[in-house]
């Protein structure tokens, strides 16, 4: 399994075919306690940069972008019911969603876990 990042502070990581997709520790710092999340529907087609997901905190609603383009597999329902989770586990178990890949190549512009930290200090 490999695991990436982008820079709009999505993780991935890619098994095969199929990414699961969730957002990094530092998005949801700045989100604060996440309080309600809305999921794409499986069977869903999405663009790379396209809107996938939707997380609201007690200070914001944010986007959550596809990182790659392809076709939505599977939500993580359990975080409909508890979204909190993403306050405790947010590049864990709290991922948002799977898709199967459309192009393995769109993998080539994302950031490992080295990159994305030092992306991280020019943003701080």
């Amino acid at each position: 399994m490999a695991r990436y990042f982008t820079k709009d502070h999505e993780w991935l990581d890619v098994t095969g075919d199929i990414a699961t997709v969730g957002i990094t520790d530092h998005a949801q710092e700045q989100l604060g306690d996440v309080v309600f999340v809305e999921l794409p529907e499986p069977g869903r087609e999405v663009a790379k940069g396209g809107e996938a997901a939707v997380v609201e905190s007690v200070k914001a609603a944010s986007d959550v972008y596809a990182p790659v383009s392809g076709k939505i597999t599977e939500s993580n329902s359990a975080l409909e019911d508890n979204p909190a989770m993403v306050n405790e586990d947010a590049e864990g178990g709290a991922w948002f969603f799977k898709l199967e890949l459309g192009d393995k190549g769109e993998l080539e512009g994302l950031m490992d876990a080295d990159a994305y930290a030092a992306f991280l200090e020019t943003i701080e």
